[in-house]
């Protein structure tokens, strides 16, 4: 343990700072698009382009994001991208351990600050301080729908860092996704993808109403995801999006860091 944190503090310190930077820009621009009292809001007319709007910032956001740390820490920034690497073995235990806890750590910052800095309009019940929670549909309708897309990303991370062709473009492709995610899933569970991104927003907000769905899904998914990717590396299947037949030679996730 000690040893960890000796080596990575400064990874962990990362992790917490990742995370904290994208539910800064998450309660900044869903309080720009969502709360009434705003000129943005006003100048869209419906929720679809009001969320596309979100999405398309927080792709940017998300991009520069893994960009800036994803050669230092990996840039996990979720504890259940995390656990899968764990699950991968491109990360030790400790490790792991600390990366949970400073996600939640920055996780839990972020609201602070917005509510420091925006206070009300971050409140609105239109805001609602950013949580993600169950849409209309109801709590199993968000359950699969976090898992479908918790599922899509971190598959696509997996492919994607493990191809010649698209290892570079791999945080093009994580904010790509996320903006979509936002624009057309938010409605049915929010978009978290990331329990320690729902807890800290439910634990400023007192919102509590299924955060199980945040912490069940994203994890289950990401791991079967892994699961899915060791199986198509072991069976050689070709990966038709890479353009290659992934070998022994390239790592599953390069950008981690283990102890």
């Amino acid at each position: 343990m000690l040893n960890a944190l000796r080596q990575h503090w400064r990874d962990y310190l990362l992790e917490a700072a990742g995370l904290m930077a994208f539910m800064l820009g998450a309660g900044l621009f869903t309080t720009l698009f969502l709360y009434p009292g705003s000129a943005v809001q006003q100048a869209l007319p419906s929720d679809l382009l009001r969320h596309m709007g979100i999405g398309a910032c927080m792709g940017v956001v998300t991009f520069g994001i893994v960009s800036a740390i994803g050669e230092k820490s990996g840039a996990h920034i979720n504890p259940a991208v995390t656990w899968s690497f764990y699950r991968l073995g491109k990360i030790g235990g400790w490790d792991a351990i600390f990366y949970t806890l400073f996600q939640f750590i920055g996780a839990i910052i972020a609201p602070v600050l917005l509510i420091a800095s925006i206070g009300a309009p971050f409140a609105h019940e239109e805001v609602k301080f950013a949580t993600s929670m169950p849409g209309p549909a109801g709590e199993m309708v968000a359950f699969i729908a976090e898992f479908l897309i918790s599922f899509s990303l971190m598959l696509a991370v997996l492919v994607a860092l493990n191809s010649k062709r698209l290892a570079k473009l791999t945080p093009v492709i994580v904010g790509a996704l996320i903006a979509i995610y936002i624009a057309f899933e938010s409605p049915l569970s929010g978009m978290s993808l990331n329990p320690a991104r729902s807890f800290g927003s439910a634990l400023i907000a007192d919102k509590w109403n299924g955060l199980w769905v945040y912490f069940v899904a994203p994890v289950l998914a990401m791991l079967f995801a892994t699961e899915a990717y060791r199986l198509m590396r072991e069976r050689g299947l070709r990966l038709v999006t890479a353009g290659y037949e992934p070998g022994p030679d390239y790592p599953v996730a390069k950008l981690e860091i283990r102890s």
